[in-house]
């Protein structure tokens, strides 16, 4: 039975192995509340996808498994759901990557979303208006063949899709990858006002660290596989930290993050025999 809770996604301790040999994920913990964006940063390699896909159970088409821990969503225990059953829950996921039907047209691609809510025509004509009000780029777009648009309008597209599933939890893994700074804002911003108009809660993976917390509530910070510092984004902004890990260099050279927390640890006097 589903019980209320303030977070629509919670991970506890969750483990991944890929293959029966590769562990991805140690133990990771993180919670998103209802109606909230939360950023989870780290470089490649993090475990940002994994992440994401162990949520989503994608790992499955990648020979990846949990192996421990627990995940939560609306209040319930994900026990190797279909990842199709999750889009009916009404949590989908946005793939790195800016997958889109080539060969489909702008509008065609938007309209692929929508399938598995057996909407009439005259429905789905109706959420294309009101999802171009946010996407008012791929309304000129629209009848154009997805494969020839930019970058930037295919991750647009990407997300368009994800939202005619009507969804309450969106996962975005990496939206700003390979695109211009001015087209990741635009992005972003459209992110945002989706999450503020239409109550979608979202966890967003990226490298991209200042976009990420400045349009985002809360921030995981995780490296090989695990989770090393979470805050709101605004703490994470300001923490010198961080802003040490993502420049990647210090006086002493090139550093990951748990050298930056292992040198802030006292250290302990080590006791000798007498």
């Amino acid at each position: 039975m589903a019980t209320a809770s303030d977070n629509i996604l919670e991970l506890l301790e969750v483990e991944v192995v890929y293959d029966n040999v590769i562990a991805a994920l140690h133990g990771v913990t993180l919670h998103v509340p209802r109606g909230r964006i939360v950023a989870l940063l780290g470089g490649n390699g993090a475990g940002k996808s994994t992440t994401l896909k162990a949520i989503s159970n994608m790992l499955t088409f990648e020979r990846g498994r949990v192996t421990d821990g627990s995940i939560r969503y609306d209040g319930d225990i994900l026990d190797k759901p279909n990842p199709s059953e999750m889009v009916n829950r009404g949590l989908v996921q946005v793939l790195e990557g800016r997958r889109c039907f080539g060969h489909l047209t702008v509008e065609e691609n938007i309209i692929a979303g929508a399938y598995s809510r057996k909407l009439s025509r005259n429905a789905i004509r109706q959420e294309l208006e009101k999802i171009y009000t946010y996407f008012p780029r791929l309304k000129e777009r629209r009848k154009s063949q997805a494969g020839y648009t930019s970058g930037g309008e295919q991750q647009m597209i990407a997300v368009a899709r994800a939202m005619m599933t009507k969804p309450r939890m969106m996962l975005l893994d990496e939206p700003s990858m390979g695109l211009a700074p001015q087209l990741v804002t635009e992005i972003f911003n459209i992110v945002r006002e989706l999450n503020e108009k239409e109550g979608v809660s979202m966890l967003l993976a990226e490298q991209n660290t200042n976009v990420a917390l400045r349009h985002s509530d809360h921030g995981y910070i995780i490296e090989t596989g695990k989770v090393v510092l979470e805050g709101s984004s605004d703490e994470l902004l300001n923490d010198d930290k961080v802003k040490e890990f993502y420049l990647g260099m210090s006086k002493e050279g090139r550093k990951n993050f748990r050298d930056v927390l292992r040198e802030e640890k006292p250290s302990v006097p080590e006791h000798r025999s007498q």
